[in-house]
């Protein structure tokens, strides 16, 4: 469900008079002290449960079980290192050129991503979302997208992260279109996970999937290849090692599809568990720029480039609402 953004609830604005502008924002809340770069904190808890969520970019902070980390965690007075924990949004991965077509017009976003001159993982990451509801264990964040030349379409977003004591951390990402015209759209998550921060070299990994997508030097897709038998076959839980892993996997289970990464010492898991329907794709990194202390699993509505090749891209009509859910919970054995 999407809540009303408080931009679009009608309620004016206090005027700020021009004069008063240093008095207001440098003595007042904004510019007083130094903003941190993850916004606010929000503590959720419930049961053995514990997690961190920021309003910049409604990102993930951290996620624990009984003490132990299940999503890997990072300062919360520092930028999140490689996207860690963001939320994806218009679009999810990469999109080549940083530029697309849709509808016979042209159009180029932002290249934020210079060694493949690509636009990576949306607009709405670096942005102060507003809380728009929270209790002891559930948060939702908003964030108005007005549309810029790249990307001309009025979308409300909303995230939301509920803690469960017994089933741990759902997350539900959703957009309306606020506009008139039909947008182009997708969306993802970014959490890496964990077990205790052990080196995902020495932990277990499983997930099933029929099809895996490589890429040529500047992260491009060239072509879907059967995972059966190769490397990228983890049907049956097996220690990841040395494999580096950068690579969005499709053909997933049409119900519920699952990754688990295990640590065999510690008896313990972590999962990521989302809907086929809901996420058809899905992308896994090694997390070396974190020292593969964690493995990043973002479920994906799209695969990366889907803005130029249409795959499993979602058109969202004036006034229609998209959503994608997904859960990290621990299993213990």
């Amino acid at each position: 469900m999407i809540l009303q953004h408080p931009l679009l609830s009608g309620k004016a604005l206090p005027f700020v008079p021009a004069e008063t502008w240093g008095s207001t924002f440098l003595k007042g809340t904004p510019c007083h002290r130094t903003p941190r770069p993850n916004g606010k904190l929000i503590i959720l808890e419930a049961g053995d449960y514990k997690a961190t969520a920021a309003t910049v970019g409604a990102g993930l902070v951290n996620l624990s079980f009984r003490g132990k980390d299940i999503v890997l965690p990072f300062p919360a007075d520092d930028l999140p290192p490689a996207y860690a924990g963001k939320v994806l949004m218009p679009w999810p991965n990469r999109v080549a050129g940083g530029a697309y077509s849709f509808r016979g017009q042209r159009y180029e976003l932002p290249v934020n991503e210079a060694a493949t001159g690509s636009a990576l993982h949306g607009l709405a990451l670096w942005n102060a979302w507003q809380v728009e509801q929270r209790s002891q264990a559930d948060v939702v964040f908003t964030h108005l997208l007005h549309g810029e030349p790249g990307y001309p379409f009025q979308l409300a977003l909303s995230a939301r992260y509920t803690l469960d004591a017994e089933t741990g951390l759902h997350v539900e990402l959703a957009a309306t279109n606020c506009g008139t015209a039909a947008a182009p759209y997708g969306t993802g998550s970014h959490p890496y996970i964990t077990v205790g921060g052990e080196d995902v070299s020495n932990c277990e990994l499983s997930f099933r999937a029929g099809k895996v997508l490589l890429t040529d030097e500047k992260l491009q897709p060239t072509e879907l290849l059967d995972t059966h038998g190769t490397d990228f076959d983890f049907s049956d839980l097996r220690m990841l090692a040395s494999q580096s892993l950068d690579h969005a996997f499709t053909n997933l289970p049409e119900g519920k599809w699952d990754v688990t990464l295990r640590n065999p010492d510690l008896q313990l898991s972590a999962v990521v568990e989302a809907s086929g329907t809901d996420a058809p794709w899905l992308q896994l990194y090694s997390g070396e720029l974190r020292g593969r202390k964690g493995l990043a699993v973002e479920p994906m509505t799209c695969p990366p480039d889907a803005f130029n090749s249409g795959h499993d891209l979602v058109v969202l009509e004036a006034g229609q609402t998209h959503s994608l859910t997904f859960r990290v919970h621990a299993v213990e054995g």
